[in-house]
């Protein structure tokens, strides 16, 4: 369950580093907004500066109605229980990839689409949701604000099992250009 987390958080961060006037992405007008027509409206956005960057990711809340205790203080572990903080050098290269690239890794193991994608002036505002057959439904509504070097992220998760399980994780995630990348 970490990769959903891991790649809306992901996927949040280079949007809302790249947020910068998207007017609607559903450009063939069938209600759904691909990977792909989210990726070609980040095409015309500002891309983000390279540079050496840290990611602080926090879990603010997690829901799992009807599991016993210790699969939910299971899943807490799981999922770091707390806040998170790393760095990552994004390069040139892939800065200038932007989103695409990542839309299209992607795809090759999920079925995913934007109900809503409003990013204009620096915030974001969108909702996708991710099918597959053995792992059921996430749906991932996500707000914030983002800069060429900076975003501050919330995300809230809700996973339905194909057994009717579900789940509701809410985080928080902010990146911050901290300076150069080394070598």
């Amino acid at each position: 369950m970490r990769r959903p987390v891991l790649f809306a958080t992901f996927t949040a961060a280079a949007f809302a580093l790249a947020a910068c006037g998207s007017p609607d992405a559903d450009a063939d007008g069938d209600g759904e907004i691909s990977l792909e027509e989210a990726a070609a409206k980040s095409d015309e956005m500002v891309r983000p500066e390279p540079g050496l960057y840290r990611a602080t990711t926090e879990m603010i809340d997690m829901q799992m109605p009807g599991a016993p205790p210790a699969v939910r203080d299971m899943m807490k572990g799981m999922m770091g229980g707390g806040e998170e903080t790393s760095t990552f050098c994004l390069t040139r290269e892939q800065a200038e990839k932007g989103f695409e690239e990542m839309a299209r890794q992607t795809q090759e193991d999920a079925d995913c689409a934007f109900e809503k994608f409003d990013a204009d002036g620096g915030s974001i505002d969108a909702v996708m949701t991710c099918r597959g057959s053995e792992r059921g439904e996430v749906r991932i509504a996500m707000q914030g604000t983002g800069t060429r070097t900076s975003s501050d992220m919330t995300m809230t998760m809700d996973a339905r099992g194909p057994q009717g399980q579900s789940m509701t994780i809410k985080t928080r995630s902010r990146q911050e250009r901290i300076g150069d990348c080394e070598g």
